[in-house]
């Protein structure tokens, strides 16, 4: 995988990846404003949980005509977020960031008639990760090879934003169908890099830690080695499972597991992201072909916090849909 760094014209940056020497050196050319960073994080004492308060967000692009797509690549007279005419897989920083390293750092303590809503900078990265230049594909039809680059892309940014002061979480996803609440259709996904653990982390540490405390057991492994050899496999190889969980929470729920602990996409081997390609395309073809119209969803990778409890954590991604039959 070859990875290439420019500017786009208000400085952000954008990262192309490709699997052969390709020069790319298409200059953007729009007169763009400078990127609002007025993002905040806001303590919810109630939940004991931080909430990111973004409100230029609400001027992001929305549903544009396919033919106006940002995330097209550029052509003669169409400038777009992607200079270039063409390209594989592409990250570029959000223009609209509901996180960023550049956000004003100087806030006040609490929200204004909340003293117990705790204010900090709304610092982070969030980046768009565009799978492919084709407008009209889905990732369920990009193929082994393009899947398998967009893998290796999200180990790297995965490494990359760990890598940042003040990072704490690093979370790969992809948002599927209008209905999921997607603002551009062209098929994306996203990485937000989190100065705080996601309460979905939280509450998994803090169970693993009790198991381990009552049974002297490892809950992940338990609950790998029950779904394994359980009745609500999927589809599975030598390295991967995907399974409907016991205790799904949405109409339509699988979680993909590998066989071997690992902590985050960058510790997977050749042979495992291999693996997990396949399994992972088998999962998204059935969701596509379970009703008259493909399947929203929601894909979500559950990585190790970059710091505490590696140890103990297994990497695993989510995939779940909100439907729970044809047209409702």
């Amino acid at each position: 995988m070859i990875r290439t760094s420019r500017r786009l014209a208000d400085g952000r940056e954008i990262l192309y990846f490709d699997r052969e020497p390709t020069p790319r050196d298409a200059a953007d050319t729009r007169d763009l404003p400078a990127v609002s960073n007025r993002s905040q994080l806001r303590y919810d004492a109630l939940l004991g949980e931080w909430v990111a308060i973004a409100s230029h967000r609400q001027t992001r692009t929305f549903l544009p005509p396919a033919d106006e797509c940002p995330l097209d690549p550029s052509g003669p007279g169409r400038p777009t977020e992607i200079p270039e005419s063409g390209y594989e897989v592409v990250v570029f920083e959000n223009r609209f960031p509901s996180l960023a390293t550049g956000v004003e750092r100087d806030v006040p303590p609490t929200a204004p008639g909340a003293p117990l809503a705790e204010l900090r900078p709304g610092f982070g990265r969030a980046e768009v990760v565009c799978f492919t230049d084709d407008h009209d594909r889905v990732f369920a039809d990009l193929g082994p090879d393009r899947a398998r680059l967009v893998v290796d892309v999200w180990a790297d940014r995965t490494e990359t934003l760990s890598a940042l002061e003040g990072i704490e979480y690093v979370f790969p996803f992809e948002n599927h169908g209008e209905e999921i609440g997607v603002t551009l259709s062209h098929p994306h996904g996203q990485i937000y890099a989190y100065p705080y653990l996601p309460p979905r982390v939280e509450r998994i540490q803090a169970s693993v830690a009790r198991h381990r405390e009552a049974t002297g057991g490892d809950l992940f492994a338990e609950v790998l080695a029950a779904e394994r050899s359980g009745p609500r496999v999927v589809t599975a190889n030598e390295h991967w499972t995907a399974f409907v969980p016991a205790a799904t929470r949405w109409p339509y729920e699988v979680q993909l597991f590998p066989t071997r602990r690992v902590p985050d996409i960058p510790a997977l081997t050749d042979e495992e992201r291999d693996a997990f390609v396949d399994v992972y395309l088998d999962v998204l073809g059935r969701f596509a072909r379970m009703m008259d119209t493909p399947m929203p969803y929601i894909a979500s990778w559950n990585q190790a916090p970059v710091r505490a409890g590696r140890e103990d954590w297994w990497l695993h991604l989510q995939v779940f849909s909100f439907r729970r039959a044809p047209g409702s």
